[in-house]
C-alpha cells in the first residue's frame, strides 16, 4: 500500500458558504412555492432534508495531522497539513489505533473528543475516538522487562522510544493496529539485544559478533546498546510506515532476587581495589624510608632489623585503626 496525498481539497470554506446559500434559497423556495408552485416547494423541502449531507464532507486539520479516507472500502487518499477541506461526503476516515492508549505521549487532542450526557441526574462523559492520525514525534515508554543478560543474570531494563508516522497508508492498512504493533516490536527488539550484553564488563564476552572479546556492557555502553535497539526496532516497523527517531535506556538494574548478592560482589571488589592501593602506597613509603636512612648514614641496620622495621611500618600504614606506639628506652639490641 502506497500513500496518496490528496491535493486541491482546501475548499472547505467555499463549500460551507455554498451550503449556506443553498439552504437560504431552499427556505425561500418553500415560502414562495407554497404560494406559486407545489413542485418548487417539494424540491426545496428535499434540499432542506438532505442538504446536510454535504456537511459530512467538511474536514478541519491542524498542523501535523493527517486523515486517511476510504470510499466504500477503497482507499482514496490522505489529507495532510493544516486547512479546511471538502471531500466526498460519503468518504469515511480510518484509524484502527484511534482508541488505543499505551504508556506514551497522547495523540492529537488526546486522541478523543468528549460529549457530556445527562443520565439519571448525573453528567456522564462520553468519549469518541478521533480518526485523525498524529504526525508529531511521540514518546513510547514501555513497561520494564526482566531479561537475562549474556551471563544468565536477570536484569530489569526499560526504554523510551521516540517515533512518528511517516506513511499513513502503511500504518493503517499494513498492520492491524500500528501502536500495539510498535509496542510489541519494542519488547521483542529489547529482549534480542539485551541478551547479547553482560550487565557489567566481563572477560571473554563478544558483544559485536566479530569473534573477538570486547569490553561492551549494558552499564558501560548504554549509547551503543540504545542505538542497536533503535536499529532493530526500525527494521521491524518499516512495513508499518513508522520512523524510529531515537531509543534511550531509562532504567537499568539487577533483578531484585540477585541485587543484594551483586551489591556485595561490587563492595568486595571495591574493598580489594582500595586495599591494593593502600599496600602499594605503603610499600613505596617503606622503600623511601630505608633509602633515606641509608643515604644519611644515621642508623646502620642489619637484615633482621630491617625486616622488623618493614613489618612495623606496614602494620602502621596498612592497619584499619591508628597504631599505639611503644617507646623503647633501652638499647637497640
Amino acid at each position: 500500500m502506497t500513500e496518496k496525498v490528496l491535493t486541491g481539497k482546501k475548499n472547505g470554506m467555499a463549500a460551507l458558504l455554498g451550503y449556506i446559500l443553498l439552504t437560504l434559497a431552499a427556505v425561500a423556495g418553500v415560502i414562495f412555492g407554497a404560494v406559486t408552485s407545489p413542485l418548487l416547494m417539494i424540491a426545496s423541502i428535499l434540499v432542506l432534508s438532505f442538504g446536510w449531507i454535504l456537511l459530512l464532507g467538511l474536514k478541519v486539520l491542524k498542523p501535523q495531522e493527517a486523515l486517511v479516507l476510504t470510499l466504500f472500502g477503497k482507499y482514496v487518499g490522505t489529507l495532510k497539513g493544516e486547512g479546511f477541506y471538502f471531500v466526498n461526503p460519503f468518504c469515511s476516515a480510518v484509524n484502527p489505533a484511534a482508541s488505543t492508549k499505551l504508556n506514551q505521549s497522547g495523540d492529537v487532542d488526546g486522541g478523543k473528543r468528549g460529549i457530556v450526557l445527562n443520565a439519571g441526574g448525573q453528567n456522564v462523559q462520553a468519549e469518541m475516538p478521533s480518526k485523525k492520525i498524529s504526525l508529531k514525534i511521540m514518546t513510547l515508554n514501555n513497561s520494564r522487562q526482566k531479561i537475562n543478560d549474556c551471563l544468565g543474570n536477570p536484569v530489569e531494563i526499560g526504554i523510551a522510544v521516540m517515533w512518528r508516522v511517516t506513511d499513513t497508508a502503511k500504518a493503517v492498512f499494513n498492520v492491524d493496529n500500528y501502536k500495539e504493533y510498535l509496542s510489541l516490536q519494542c519488547d521483542s527488539a529489547l529482549r534480542n539485544i539485551v541478551r547479547l550484553y553482560p550487565y557489567d564488563v566481563a572477560p571473554n564476552v563478544d558483544t559485536t559478533g566479530d569473534g573477538v572479546a570486547d569490553d561492551g556492557s549494558l552499564r558501560g555502553s548504554s549509547e551503543l546498546v540504545a542505538e542497536r535497539i533503535r536499529q532493530e526496532i526500525q527494521d521491524r516497523v518499516d512495513e508499518a510506515g513508522i520512523e524510529v527517531i531515537e531509543a534511550r535506556i531509562t532504567y537499568l538494574a539487577y533483578a531484585t532476587e540477585i541485587a543484594a548478592v551483586m551489591l556485595q560482589r561490587q563492595q568486595a571488589s571495591a574493598i580489594i581495589d582500595a586495599r591494593k592501593m593502600i599496600v602499594d602506597g605503603a610499600v613505596g613509603m617503606v622503600e623511601m624510608a630505608l633509602e633515606r636512612l641509608n643515604e644519611g648514614g644515621l642508623v646502620e641496620l642489619d637484615e633482621e632489623r630491617k625486616a622488623a622495621m618493614v613489618s612495623n611500618l606496614l602494620v602502621v600504614l596498612c592497619g584499619n585503626h591508628d597504631a599505639q606506639p611503644v617507646v623503647n628506652t633501652g638499647t637497640l639490641y
